[in-house]
């Protein structure tokens, strides 16, 4: 009699069910992590205050890889992150899977209380590549904007393609935005890796005002 493939059959057998087991398992291990989770995406900040209390980890990243400041930051889960904030071992500058940290997050939101909370507990206003002032430039948030340069934003910051803040208002036609780093030293010259200038950016994005001020002001630099 050939036992070998009964010896594979039950090997297989308890492959399966040691993996069963296993599986069936899981979620009692995930549950703290889950309700972590939930608890800064609902702004509960008494239950994450409590999950937190009970050992759970301040820098715990959800099933995507993102930390939970980062998570509160996009969330505008503003007490959350107070709370994460206060807690002296979170890493304040901690960075997702695509390098976004909370206060670029906050910058895109247009979360002014939470970019000022960020830098005054020491976040990095000048990160390396795409930065916090990249992202408020790219939804036209001016308060955000004028809180980061008064901090010392770099105005002519470039991502790593190349692309300064100021292309970025002129990609999303927020003149304003642009108009405020301009005035404060941004240089409409600029160009990225492949040669495109603010003005450009504006022409292939179709933004009429951006290219109609940008144009009056390349001209007169022109002249």
């Amino acid at each position: 009699m050939n036992l070998k493939p009964l010896k594979s059959s039950v090997a297989a057998a308890l492959v399966v069910a040691m993996g069963t087991a296993f599986f069936a398992s899981a979620p009692a291990f995930a549950a703290p992590i889950d309700s972590l989770v939930k608890g800064v995406k609902f702004d509960d900040d008494k239950g994450v205050a409590k999950d937190i209390a009970n050992g759970q980890d301040p820098n715990a990243t959800d099933d995507q890889g993102m930390p939970l400041l980062v998570l509160a930051a996009r969330e505008k889960s503003d007490k959350v992150a107070a709370l994460l904030l206060d807690n002296p071992n979170t890493k304040i500058d901690a960075e997702d899977k695509a390098g976004e940290n909370a206060l670029m997050l906050a910058a895109l939101n247009g979360d002014v209380d939470l970019v000022k909370l960020l830098i005054t507990k020491g976040a990095n206003v000048n990160k390396q590549g795409w930065t916090p002032l990249h992202y408020a430039a790219a939804n036209g948030n001016d308060d955000v904007a004028k809180l980061l340069i008064g901090y010392s934003a770099d105005v002519n910051a470039p991502s790593p393609n190349g692309t300064t803040p100021l292309m970025m208002a002129a990609r999303g036609d927020h003149m304003s935005t642009a108009k405020l780093l301009l005035d404060h030293g941004a240089n409409l010259q600029a160009k990225n890796q492949i040669g495109m200038t603010a003005l450009d950016f504006a022409r292939q994005y179709k933004a009429p005002d951006a290219i109609k001020d940008l144009s009056a002001r390349m001209g007169q630099a022109a002249q």
